[in-house]
């Protein structure tokens, strides 16, 4: 496919504007060098950055067009190519050399998980055992349960966390408590799509794939991030009010009846865009191992 000069520039400026959007208030706080407990994780967990999140990528299989100051700006970007005509588009060979093996991990694991049911009903304890029995928090906010509080939430609760990523901050005298033990070479096998974390992790797949995954996508995947992280928080053991976000009280019925009902909505909402970063993948075709 080929996008004329007026059709790549809207898409382009457009995405910019979007982009800078949902990191305004991150850039803002950066400035002020102030620190956000909830909205800040998906800078510093995944390593984002407003500049490159701004940046749109077409995707592969398709070509932009030469404007009137010559060809499009990704000519100078890495893993892009100008054909004879001036049109610029994704080497998908040079991109693959580099990137192949990470775009078929990505596609195994995100299509291990989609295949398997959601496990919903997990309520968040994954942040109450990464305090469990701790002085110190990963975050400077006060328990809003106090410790023995927040200590017997996780003592009266069955606890199944299948993400090695947040199983691996557990307290360690959390981990017995978890019916699973995740590991990073079990993860293909364990990650379910019911899981918050790994639905939040379509962000990390989508910039793992940069430029082979489209900007829209990638914009896509953050913002859903934001809205989980923010039950995330919000289910936590933590007291938001300094940010004015109400607790989903998931020690008592009826946080739990709202934690899933969010949770299954979310999860469905992740579902469609790990099918879309499956299908970007097979775009890419990176073939077999060789």
């Amino acid at each position: 496919m080929l996008l004329a000069a007026e059709e790549w520039q809207a898409r382009a400026s457009a995405h910019a504007a979007r982009a800078d959007a949902l990191t305004a208030a991150h850039r803002a706080r950066k400035v002020r060098g102030e620190r956000h407990a909830i909205e800040d994780f998906l800078f510093d967990y995944y390593g984002t950055r407003p500049a490159a999140l701004r940046r749109w990528h077409p995707g592969p299989g398709v070509a932009l067009a030469p404007g009137a100051d010559g060809p499009a700006p990704h000519a100078g970007w890495k893993y892009y190519a100008t054909d004879a005509d001036g049109a610029v588009r994704l080497d998908v060979p040079a991109f693959l050399v580099e990137r192949g093996t990470t775009v078929r991990f990505i596609a195994g694991l995100l299509s291990a998980t989609a295949a398997r049911p959601a496990h919903l009903g997990c309520f968040g304890l994954h942040e109450w055992a990464m305090v469990y029995g701790a002085d110190e928090h990963r975050h400077p906010l006060p328990l809003r349960l106090g410790r023995a509080g927040t200590d017997a939430v996780v003592e009266a609760h069955q606890i199944r966390c299948s993400h090695f990523d947040a199983f691996r901050f557990f307290t360690p005298s959390a981990r017995g408590f978890n019916r699973l033990q995740p590991t990073r070479e079990s993860q293909v096998d364990l990650e379910q799509p019911g899981c918050l974390h790994a639905a939040m992790d379509c962000f990390k797949w989508a910039t793992k794939l940069g430029p082979g995954a489209p900007g829209g996508l990638t914009l896509d995947c953050f913002a859903l991030a934001g809205e989980i992280r923010l039950l995330d928080m919000q289910a936590s053991p933590y007291d938001l009010s300094a940010y004015g976000q109400a607790p989903v009280r998931i020690e008592t019925p009826e946080g739990k009846s709202e934690y899933m009902a969010r949770q299954r909505d979310l999860t469905g909402r992740a579902a469609t865009l790990r099918t879309r970063l499956i299908e970007a993948c097979a775009a890419l075709s990176p073939g077999p191992p060789r």
